[in-house]
C-alpha cells in the first residue's frame, strides 16, 4: 500500500496485562514440575540409575527455576500489542522477536479463548484471523474483560472496513 492509507510498521504502544507474568511464571513452573517429578519418582524407585536420575531432576528444576524467575518479566517488557481504525499491531518475543501488523480488510475472524489457568489469572487471548500464509495473530495476557471488548471493537471495524479478506 502506498499513499495516504499506508499501514507502516510502528511499536505498539500497549502492553499485556501485568497479570501475564503471573500466568506466565505459573505456565512455565508446571511445564518445569512434570518432568522434574517424574524424573525425581523414577530415581527414587530404580536403584542402577538413582544418581543419574536425581541429577536430572534436578537439573530440570533449577533450569526451569531460572527460567521463570527471568523470563516472564522479560516477555512482559517486549510484548506489545494496538489496535487502530487501520490494522491491529503486535510485537511479541524475547529472543527472536516478531512484529506483525494486520491491516481490517486482511481479517477474516475474531476469536478469544481462556483456559483453566488463564481464566485462574481473569486473563484472556484474542486471536485474529488473517488472510496470510503466516497464520493468525494472538494477543495475549489480556485483562478478559478488555478482550472481550476488543473483540467486539475488531468485529465492529472489519465489517464497515471495504475489502474482501483475501
Amino acid at each position: 500500500m502506498t499513499g495516504e492509507n499506508a499501514v507502516r510498521l510502528r511499536p505498539p504502544r500497549n502492553a499485556v496485562d501485568e497479570r501475564a507474568v503471573a500466568w506466565w511464571r505459573s505456565r512455565l513452573l508446571a511445564t518445569t514440575a512434570v518432568p522434574a517429578v517424574v524424573l525425581g519418582l523414577l530415581g527414587a524407585l530404580i536403584g542402577p540409575a538413582r544418581f543419574w536420575l536425581l541429577v536430572s531432576a534436578g537439573a530440570v528444576a533449577a533450569l526451569g527455576l531460572t527460567c521463570t524467575a527471568f523470563f516472564p518479566a522479560w516477555w512482559f517488557r517486549v510484548h506489545r500489542w494496538e489496535v487502530t481504525e487501520d490494522a491491529v499491531y503486535v510485537r511479541t518475543g524475547a529472543l527472536w522477536q516478531e512484529w506483525r501488523i494486520a491491516p481490517m480488510s486482511r481479517i477474516q475472524t475474531v476469536d478469544t479463548s481462556r483456559g483453566p489457568l488463564e481464566q485462574g489469572f481473569r486473563l484472556a487471548t484474542v486471536t485474529v484471523t488473517t488472510a496470510s500464509s503466516k497464520g493468525a495473530i494472538r494477543i495475549e495476557g489480556l485483562d478478559h474483560e478488555l478482550a472481550a471488548e476488543l473483540a467486539e471493537r475488531l468485529t465492529v471495524i472489519t465489517q464497515a472496513t471495504p475489502g474482501d479478506a483475501t
